[in-house]
């Protein structure tokens, strides 16, 4: 029987969208390797991430009245076969991803000839285009050990990536070997609980899970599982205290890499976290909700507060942001733990306004660096006079990250503070305007340095070149834009938790 509301894959090129999004950065990263020309690895990696970017717009208005696409690969229909599932949900966090490289990607021309040697300009964007296409596939994929695939190749690319701010700093290389060990410790937690899953239900794709775990009630097995997968993904989140490896990981990245992560990585890893636990099992269970309420909410509190503590006190601008990250995937946390639909909009709409609010400061600070040679405070006194624009882009992105009204990060947390009084838990939004209040401090501080001190004599006195200025201010136009017209942003972001919250879609068998 055909699944209401599913449409079956057809042999138009519209019905494969949900294969080509991944499937265009995917084959770039080796045509750029076998090309070889460091020229043309740049228009080959820009193409891919506008490809990806169209493909990933057309899925979300595809879905966007809450119909799921459903694509089997090699014609295998699910629970045997691998599926390709889009719904408002993923689509969303797609275009987050595609949006954040296609802007970024100009972005790097300058920054990374400026902090790699030439002959690493090729291996950089494969690299990139690697971990793009990993996000993408752990985005769309409807079975859980496809999903590990793609954080196995995004992870791997990332560690590379990271590795590459060697050239600049050595510590990078501690860092990326951190990285790789806190990443397979998390992969490996995320595949014995896709083990147990497996034992316990025979199958892997994630519809039928959820039909298979609904009917299972109870099961120990079952329960080991989710706990493993938990930890496993709480890992790559980086829930507070499992957060060790990004803070280095931000810091002693190239600046370009240091703005994708941010902007990217733990946002997937979010929406991972909200697939299991609202799609594949239900937070109704005894079981999963005392996880949530007892596990996930108080630690997404006690990062909110540890993150915005630790950053008042960096001297380092990269390391603030980081810490920083720390404490917004405490709110995206918070809002999932309030078991409600109101909170898990404030978690899916801070994704997005995350996502172009920490891309504009990581750029900034990689603009900084392009000019003063370093991303400490001491480097940056004075740089508001010398860069104006870049500064001001740093303030947008500053009062966004406070959540200040008119910029998107305010919303974020208006909803979140609505989806607390709704829970009645009024305790809880006082936290989240407590928190917020320290973001103040450590951004003023930034502020101070940047503008309220002398220019250092050793300094560039240029302003950053146009091809930095442009998707820079791009998104810090985004902050202010998504602040004011909320309607596209929130809409969008609702119609993601109706279908989450709804629980486990049927299972599609017909091809």
């Amino acid at each position: 029987m055909a699944t209401e509301g599913v449409q079956h894959v057809a042999l138009s090129l519209t019905d494969h969208l949900p294969v080509l999004v991944v499937l265009i950065p995917f084959l770039a990263a080796p045509l750029v390797v076998l090309i070889g020309r460091n020229r043309l690895a740049w228009p080959l990696a820009f193409i891919a991430a506008i490809g990806s970017f169209v493909v990933s717009a057309q899925l979300l208005m595809q879905v966007g009245d809450g119909d799921v696409l459903s694509y089997h690969l090699g014609g295998w229909a699910p629970p045997l076969g691998i599926e390709y599932r889009v719904d408002a949900a993923n689509a969303f966090v797609l275009l987050i991803i595609s949006a954040i490289a296609t802007v970024l990607l100009p972005y790097t021309r300058a920054s990374i000839r400026a902090e790699l040697p030439e002959r690493h300009i090729a291996l950089f964007y494969a690299l990139f285009l690697l971990a793009f296409s990993g996000l993408l596939g752990v985005a769309v994929t409807g079975d859980a050990f496809n999903l590990f695939v793609f954080l196995e190749i995004s992870s791997l690319s990332t560690y590379v990536l990271i590795a590459l701010g060697a050239y600049k700093d050595k510590r990078a290389l501690t860092t990326a070997f951190n990285y790789l060990v806190m990443g397979t410790i998390g992969a490996t937690f995320y595949v014995i609980g896709i083990g147990f899953l497996y034992m316990a239900t025979g199958t892997l794709n994630m519809a039928d899970l959820a039909e298979r775990i609904a009917d299972a009630q109870g099961n120990r097995t079952i329960h080991a599982g989710f706990a493993f997968v938990v930890v496993g993904i709480g890992l790559k989140v980086a829930i507070y205290p499992l957060h060790l490896w990004l803070p280095n990981a931000y810091t002693y990245a190239p600046s370009a890499v240091s703005a994708f992560l941010a902007a990217t990585a733990t946002k997937v890893a979010v929406y991972v976290l909200m697939r299991f636990m609202f799609s594949v099992f239900q937070p109704g269970y005894t079981y999963e909700a005392a996880i949530l309420h007892l596990i996930i909410l108080p630690l997404a509190i006690l990062g909110m507060f540890a993150g915005s503590f630790i950053a008042i006190f960096q001297n380092d601008f990269k390391k603030m942001l980081a810490y920083s990250s720390i404490a917004q995937i405490g709110y995206m946390l918070l809002g999932i733990g309030l078991l409600s639909e109101t909170g898990l909009t404030a978690a899916i709409i801070h994704l997005f306004n995350h996502a172009i609010t920490k891309a504009t400061l990581f750029m900034v600070v990689g603009a900084y660096v392009l000019r003063s040679g370093g991303s400490f405070y001491a480097n940056l006194e004075g740089m508001g006079r010398i860069m104006p624009w870049t500064s001001a882009a740093a303030v947008v992105g500053g009062l966004s990250l406070i959540g200040v009204p008119g910029t998107a990060g305010f919303i974020s947390k208006w909803i979140l503070v609505q989806a607390a009084l709704e829970s009645g838990a009024w305790w809880i939004a006082l936290l989240v305007v407590a928190s917020s209040l320290l973001a103040v401090i450590y951004v003023w501080r930034g502020v101070e340095v940047v503008f309220l001190k002398p220019p250092q004599d050793d300094v560039d006195r240029r302003e950053a070149p146009l091809t930095m200025i442009v998707p820079i201010w791009i998104m810090a136009a985004a902050c202010v834009y998504f602040g004011l017209a909320t309607d596209v942003t929130l809409s969008a972001a609702q119609a993601a938790a109706e279908g989450l919250f709804a629980g486990p879609l049927p299972l599609t068998v017909e091809h």
